[in-house]
C-alpha cells in the first residue's frame, strides 16, 4: 500500500517531535511560597528593602552588584563613573564593593525610588489598595524549583492599576528563596556529564 506523501510527513514529524512530559503538579494554596510571595510583594510596595532582601536569592543579587560595579569601572570618562556612582549616593567605587550583596539590593532600590520621585500620596494610595492574589503554584519537583502565578491590584490617585506576575522559588537549606532572574535568565547546564553550571551562581 502506498502511503500519501501529507501521511507520510505527519508520521515522519510524529517521530521527529515526542512531547516529552513536564515532571510538574500543582501545589495547595497552604504552601509556605504562598505566603512569601505576599510577603515580599507586600514589602517591595511597602519599599521595605530589608525584608524584601532576605527573601530573594543571595547569589543573584550578587550577581546584581558584581555587573553594576563592573558598569561603573568601565564608564567612558571620569565624569560618566562619577554620575553613576552619584545616583547611589557614594563618591567611591569600593563604596560599592565593600556592601554585602544584601545592603547593596537595598541601597540600589532606595535610590530607584529617589530618582522616581513619587508624589508621597500616590505611594500611600499604592501602599494602602495593595491586593495580592496568588493565582497558583506549581513545582517542579526534579528541579527543585515552585512557581507562582500572581496577580497585583493597587490604586493611585487616578487609576486601578493591575498586574500579573510569575515569581519563582528555590530552595536553599530550609528556606524558600525568589530568584528573581528565573523567567530572565537561562539556566544552562553542561552536557559532559560535569556538574549543573546554572546561571543563578
Amino acid at each position: 500500500m502506498q502511503i500519501s506523501r501529507p501521511l507520510f510527513l505527519t508520521l515522519a514529524l510524529s517521530l521527529v517531535f515526542i512531547i516529552e512530559p513536564v515532571s510538574a503538579a500543582p501545589l495547595p494554596a497552604d504552601h509556605p511560597c504562598s505566603a512569601l510571595v505576599k510577603k515580599y510583594l507586600t514589602s517591595v510596595v511597602q519599599q521595605d528593602w530589608k525584608t524584601a532582601a532576605v527573601l530573594l536569592l543571595p547569589s543573584s543579587l550578587d550577581r546584581k552588584q558584581k555587573e553594576t560595579v563592573s558598569v561603573i569601572k568601565t564608564a567612558p570618562t571620569m565624569t560618566e563613573e562619577a554620575q553613576m556612582l552619584e545616583r547611589f549616593g557614594v563618591k567611591e567605587i569600593r563604596d560599592l564593593e565593600k556592601l554585602t550583596p544584601q545592603e547593596f539590593y537595598m541601597l540600589d532600590r532606595d535610590a530607584w525610588h529617589k530618582r522616581i520621585n513619587a508624589a508621597a500620596e500616590v505611594t500611600k494610595r499604592k501602599q494602602d489598595t495593595l491586593k495580592i492574589d496568588v493565582l497558583g503554584l506549581v513545582e517542579e519537583k526534579d528541579k527543585g524549583y515552585v512557581h507562582a502565578t500572581v496577580r497585583t491590584s493597587q490604586e493611585t490617585l487616578t487609576d486601578r492599576i493591575e498586574e500579573l506576575f510569575l515569581i519563582s522559588f528555590v530552595k536553599e537549606g530550609e528556606n524558600w528563596l525568589i530568584w528573581p532572574e528565573m523567567k530572565d535568565r537561562p539556566i544552562i547546564t553542561p552536557l559532559d556529564g560535569k556538574a549543573a553550571t546554572e546561571d543563578k551562581k
